[in-house]
């Protein structure tokens, strides 16, 4: 008799059928480059994460980013711009989301169209077993840190920010719209307004199956190696016990997943459900009073819809100002006309563009 499971699923949703591409890289349209349009410069370097450090999976400290610089950066040489650091989703980086996003395009049409220049910062945060959550995690190591205060001080550091909260957005699709909220709650004193695509993983999820083979199949996970040859699925649920339940005591991945020798762990599954957002929001509602604006949106045939609407609710029933639009399409629809004609528009309506006050 096939035996069956029962076991959490807060990744359910982004996760299961037609909701997101089970390969590493989706294949989108983009949108013709604008007459005109002036060329920005796209800059690859490695920033040191102190915040990864030590990390039990063997995590690289030194981050792969993408600077875009405005076309006016390299020529206006006493000009300072506002910052808009930009997070991708899981099973992809930085340079796969660049392609989705069409980086080149959209964003030299962006300001072709009219949307004042600015500085975009696109961080790697994909791990051995796919992705990082954004997570606080002796084991992945502290992305979530990583993005909010280190990056910052290394590119206005290095580049000519207008340096202050009110002049830096966060935005981000899919495991990026979750870290844009989890982040964007908690450090709301290094941001001035955030967008989040298609989030992810906003709610804590009621169980799902999950039958013996799979089950099997990630206790005889050993080493990275053996997480590589896992379906989709199963890396992610990898990659959520390495974000949320971390465990430096239990080598070879020092992670612990909701399922022990056949049966459901409720203080793991309470873990995973305290790192969801819709759990966590009314902490922070003071703090979310303090952004510019704030932006959700979601296709209406993605399964993360209800999620995405349950966060726009909580927003407008604390009275924290937030736009939402549910539009035609599904988890990866014209993200890059998106990005486009509507987040960076969005950055160019609500971001401080001051250099002196």
């Amino acid at each position: 008799m096939k035996r069956t499971m029962r076991v959490t699923a807060v990744l359910t949703a982004i996760f299961a059928a037609g909701t997101m591409p089970v390969s590493a890289q989706m294949a989108t349209d983009g949108p013709v480059a604008v007459a005109g349009a002036k060329a920005v410069t796209i800059e690859r370097i490695k920033v040191h994460a102190p915040t990864i450090e030590g990390n039990l999976e063997g995590e690289a400290t030194d981050r792969d980013v993408l600077v875009v610089l405005p076309p006016s950066y390299g020529k206006d040489r006493g000009r300072r711009y506002p910052v808009v650091y930009a997070l991708h989703g899981y099973s992809i980086g930085a340079e796969q989301w660049s392609r989705e996003i069409h980086l080149l395009a959209t964003t030299q049409n962006a300001f072709a169209k009219g949307a004042k220049e600015m500085i975009l910062v696109l961080p790697d945060s994909k791990t051995v077993h796919n992705g990082s959550m954004y997570a606080r995690s002796v084991t992945t190591g502290d992305f979530e840190t990583f993005i909010a205060r280190d990056l910052i001080a290394y590119v206005d550091g290095h580049y000519r920010t207008i340096a202050r909260r009110e002049s830096r957005g966060l935005v981000g699709h899919s495991m990026g719209g979750y870290g844009t909220s989890r982040i964007g709650m908690k450090h709301a004193d290094m941001f001035g307004a955030l967008y989040m695509m298609s989030p992810c993983c906003l709610s804590a999820r009621d169980a799902g199956p999950m039958d013996a083979a799979s089950i099997a199949a990630l206790d005889a996970v050993r080493t990275p190696a053996d997480a590589a040859r896992l379906p989709f699925i199963l890396r992610a649920q990898l990659a959520t016990a390495a974000a949320w339940s971390p465990n430096p005591k239990n080598p070879p991945l020092y992670l612990d997943l909701p399922v022990r020798d056949g049966k459901a762990r409720p203080d793991i599954l309470a873990k995973w459900a305290a790192n969801a957002p819709l759990a966590f929001v009314d902490q922070y509602i003071g703090d979310l009073r303090r952004y510019a604006a704030i932006a959700i949106d979601v296709g209406d045939r993605d399964g993360l819809k209800a999620d995405a609407q349950s966060l726009h609710d909580v927003l407008d029933r604390n009275g924290v100002g937030n736009s939402f639009e549910i539009y035609q399409g599904d988890h990866t629809s014209r993200v890059a006309w998106r990005f486009q004609d509507q987040v960076l528009p969005f950055f160019d309506r609500h971001l401080d563009f001051a250099t002196a006050r």
